[in-house]
């Protein structure tokens, strides 16, 4: 019956894209003629971008001039749109976020933050950006706890008190206005007309709003855009967010009325008589950070993500430095058996459990904490945590601990199953891999009156006490507990791979939402391409495993595109001592990969909806 359900729905996703990209191509043809295109440090071009048709599926293979892969094709459309008007990787991302915050607000937008990694094609540095939300100004480290100590239930995620500064528009602006060739109107036009125009919901936003029902029927102005009279809308609906039009149209002539206009007033005076905390001295103080990005030398490539905030990046390259480390004893690493051989699976899952570990403990915000990203991204270091796994058993919880402070002194010498990821590489090779998000389904169920924006609940992603779980069942201490102006702890990994031995060309850009299985995520579809030589779509479909020390479960992907693990897999990992967690598909990855002569192969995750659109 699943199977069925989701055929149809298939179909039925079809047939709405091939209307609305109509739709769309009327409209570009109104603005194909833009005026205003600027100088841009990526800019780097001899001849205008032509317009060739793409056609509507998740995977694209065969182009060269530039490529968008997004978890909604009216947003991959959208991205590839300023493309072909002369845009930039920039351009085309900021059009695409702004599109998602519209059509899958359950999962990320403007009332957010998330973090962005850009290649420049010319120099081929690769700079990072954090959009993170913040905590305000009077959170305290206890703001969740009650009298007794006690974690409030929900507190975190539900309502008001949830919700971190948003950090998307003044991300999006700040990475536009370094290095877009487009007008800032330009890019945000889409997404303004499917606000106004309304859209056609798909089967996932429906499965998240009735994972939110009574939240979203709490709150007055989330009732009103995501219900019909108190029942959640229907697949193929028409939802129509004039509200959202409006702030858009506003952040369009001016980004700053987000945090020192009428926008930033309507959603402190909400605040006010609701118990939140965040203040027009919040909005305004809030600024993104460019940070160095995490890069290490792994596989013959060169690979770089996101630093913290984030833990994405450094937990990505200390698996990587793990699992091809050859210790003194055991020359086997992850290239010395077949795709999905146990032992590699085996290897995988015990360098997640020393991974998962060491983050609940060193990981947090490096503007509040010393945080020993290079001992822990030390090749030295994984060499020395390989040695701890045995090929021939698995290792329980209380058998895997955090690294301690004086190993690590002594080194110094030598993100729901939401949020969204969206990946852009243009014409010259400028290439941007974006993460964003609300955090869980439909943020903390808020939506400021008269905006239509839909707020984060971000706050649940610091520790609110020490070792309490929060909603993606993470745990934490000191380093990541809450502070004014702090920054929560992240697993988004936008990552940009390039290959040193052929003059460092850009390879492959990934990411994921999915919560704490992000770095897991974009970890095996980095394998999947540069050990087991899989293309972009039999990368993005193959079943996934997941391990993140707390709980105790190897948990095991099933029901994928891509096939399953066969029972004589599953029935060798538990022999070796796993406790299997056999579980519906997670994540909502996307990549796309440069082949040798140039050409781009892109490829959204059959999970969910998402398209890629080449040309």
């Amino acid at each position: 019956m699943q199977n069925f359900a989701g055929l149809f729905y298939r179909y039925f996703l079809s047939v709405f894209s091939i209307s609305y990209s109509l739709i769309l191509l009327g409209w570009s043809q109104d603005i194909s003629s833009v005026e205003g295109i600027r100088e841009s440090p990526l800019q780097n071009r001899e001849s205008p971008l032509q317009n060739p048709e793409s056609p509507l599926q998740n995977r694209e293979f065969g182009y060269k001039k530039g490529m968008v892969v997004a978890a909604h094709p009216l947003a991959s459309d959208a991205g590839l749109a300023m493309l072909q008007k002369g845009g930039n990787a920039v351009d085309a991302a900021v059009a695409t976020a702004f599109v998602i915050s519209v059509v899958e607000p359950f999962s990320a937008g403007i009332g957010g933050g998330g973090f962005l990694l850009l290649r420049e094609a010319n120099s081929g540095d690769i700079r990072a950006l954090d959009f993170r939300e913040r905590s305000p100004l009077a959170a305290t480290r206890d703001m969740y706890l009650d009298e007794n100590g006690q974690v409030i239930p929900r507190a975190s995620l539900d309502g008001h008190l949830a919700v971190g500064v948003p950090g998307t528009v003044a991300g999006l602006y700040e990475v536009h206005q370094k290095y877009g060739q487009l007008p800032w109107a330009t890019v945000v036009a889409q997404a303004i007309s499917w606000a106004n125009d309304g859209f056609p919901v798909g089967e996932y936003f429906v499965y998240s709003a009735e994972q939110r029902r009574e939240v979203l029927l709490k709150n007055p102005a989330a009732r009103a855009i995501f219900t019909k009279d108190g029942e959640i809308h229907a697949v193929g609906d028409r939802l129509v967010q004039p509200d959202l039009g409006k702030t858009l149209q506003q952040i369009a002539a001016n980004w700053q009325s987000f945090y020192t206009g009428e926008i930033a007033q309507a959603i402190a005076d909400d605040m006010a008589k609701n118990g939140g905390l965040i203040t027009l001295a919040d909005l305004k103080a809030y600024q993104p950070i460019w940070r160095e990005p995490v890069c290490g030398l792994v596989l013959e490539l060169r690979v770089c993500s996101m630093p913290p905030p984030s833990s994405g990046g450094v937990h990505l390259l200390q698996i990587l430095n793990i699992i091809t480390a050859k210790p003194a004893n055991d020359s086997e690493t992850i290239q010395s058996w077949a795709w999905q051989d146990p032992k590699a699976l085996h290897l995988l899952a015990g360098a997640m459990q020393i991974a998962y570990a060491d983050r609940s403990l060193y990981l947090g915000d490096p503007d509040f904490v010393t945080v020993p990203v290079q001992e822990i991204i030390s090749p030295i270091y994984g060499q020395q945590r390989r040695q701890e796994i045995d090929l021939g058993r698995a290792r329980s919880q209380t058998e895997v601990k955090p690294v301690d402070e004086a190993t690590l002194k002594r080194l110094q010498a030598g993100e729901s199953e939401n949020t969204t990821h969206l990946t852009v590489v243009d014409q010259d090779r400028n290439v941007v891999s974006l993460t964003f998000t609300v955090n869980g389904n439909f943020g903390a169920g808020v939506v400021t009156p008269g905006t239509g924006i839909l707020l984060n609940n971000e706050m649940d992603d610091f520790a609110i006490a020490p070792l309490v779980p929060n909603l993606f069942g993470l745990v934490g201490d000191d380093a990541n507990a809450i502070a004014p102006k702090k920054t929560p702890l992240s697993s988004m990994t936008p990552t940009i791979v390039t290959k040193p031995q052929e003059g460092d060309r850009f390879f492959m850009a990934v990411g994921s939402p999915g919560g704490s299985t992000i770095i897991t995520t974009v970890l095996q579809l980095i394998l999947n391409v540069a050990v087991y030589d899989q293309d972009a779509n039999g990368a993005v479909s193959a079943p996934r495993i997941h391990h993140q020390w707390l709980p105790d479960k190897l948990w095991i992907e099933t029901g994928t595109d891509g096939g399953e693990f066969d029972s004589g897999t599953l029935a060798a990992l538990e022999n070796l001592g796993y406790s299997l967690d056999l579980r519906d598909t997670w994540g909502n990855a996307n990549l796309i990969i440069q082949t040798k002569d140039g050409f781009l192969d892109g490829a959204a995750d059959p999970r969910r909806e998402g398209a890629a659109r080449g040309f």
